[in-house]
């Protein structure tokens, strides 16, 4: 089973405002509303490509509530813990010339629902995979992630964390079974400024170094590279789409990664699949369906001149079968 683990959720309200002046009333001309929180987009990814997970973490007030019920509507499973005060977070998005966010702080936790959270850690188990990823609320202790896998070490765990700069680091110890910082982060990390996968190599190897099995580096545009636990580089371009929205993208990287992965694909395919995924929720207003995810990885094989390896394929098939069958339309091959 993959658990995922978000600390800190969110409800994003995304507006489209006609104009954005300081000072001024301005209109929007239509919004969404998504739940947030990058365990939770890793989750909702999942469910995209029929693979089960539990989607954990702490919710609050009716903000926690809707986030909650909406999870169940989607078919993802949950295990989060209910603060008794505070509610669980809004993040404003104003999606105008440029995207403007204002994201809020958080509800404050207890030390008791932090335990709490920690007694619910049990369930996992031999095998499964736990993802750690996202912002840590002020309330919580820095080192949470650090006293989860510290809890679950030695138990057979696969850990997997995405998480920025000191966080990230001190997961190493861990040695975590997959980190995926994108190239700014691994930037700030070393102070230094790389953009390529090729420029991203070398720290790939310092990560794999510290303790991290496997090293995935999201570049954007330029494409991305893993440096699998047997010391072999892969590098992958990115298929070419119209930039929507790229918050969940790393996510959706972290989801195609682990369900290829947990299928039995070599490293290679899942880094391809993965790419796939991260482009294409950015190329969407939210995170990516299965249609748009199936014609970014056709897409992406046909950019690098490959042959789609039959699995893949056959996947691919059977869900444009599964399409037609419950809309009753003819999905338009690529």
């Amino acid at each position: 089973m993959i658990y995922t683990m978000t600390l800190n959720p969110a409800l994003d309200y995304v507006m489209h405002p006609l104009t954005l002046d300081m000072g001024f009333t301005n209109r929007s001309s239509s919004e969404e509303l998504y739940c947030g929180g990058n365990g939770i987009n890793i989750s909702t990814l999942l469910k995209e490509l029929d693979v089960p997970s539990i989607a954990m973490g702490i919710a609050g007030g009716f903000t926690g509530d809707y986030l909650l019920t909406e999870l169940q509507d989607k078919g993802i499973a949950s295990n989060f813990v209910r603060l008794d005060r505070g509610n669980t977070r809004i993040n404003i998005k104003l999606n105008g010339i440029v995207m403007t966010m204002v994201n809020g702080m958080g509800p404050k936790i207890p030390e008791k629902k932090v335990d709490e959270l920690l007694e619910r850690m049990d369930v996992v188990r031999a095998g499964d995979t736990l993802v750690l990823t996202g912002s840590i609320p002020n309330s919580l202790p820095e080192d949470i992630y650090t006293q989860i896998m510290g809890k679950l070490a030695g138990r057979g765990i696969q850990f997997v964390v995405d998480a920025p700069g000191q966080l990230l680091m001190e997961s190493l110890k861990a040695r975590p079974f997959l980190i995926k910082p994108n190239n700014h982060e691994v930037g700030r990390i070393y102070g230094v400024s790389i953009e390529s996968p090729e420029e991203c190599m070398p720290y790939a190897h310092k990560l794999h170094e510290e303790g991290s099995r496997n090293v995935i580096i999201s570049c954007g545009g330029h494409g991305s590279l893993l440096l699998d636990e047997n010391g072999v580089e892969h590098i992958v371009p990115t298929a070419k789409v119209k930039l929507v929205n790229a918050t969940g993208a790393g996510d959706s990287m972290v989801a195609g990664f682990l369900a290829k992965v947990t299928s039995g694909e070599d490293y290679e395919t899942a880094l391809i699949f993965a790419s796939a995924c991260g482009t294409a929720t950015a190329a969407s207003n939210g995170i990516a369906k299965r249609a748009k995810i199936d014609r970014v990885v056709t897409a992406l094989y046909k950019k690098m001149g490959r042959a789609m390896p039959g699995t893949i394929a056959r996947d691919i098939e059977e869900n444009r079968a599964r399409a037609e069958a419950n809309e009753g339309i003819t999905v338009k091959s690529e």
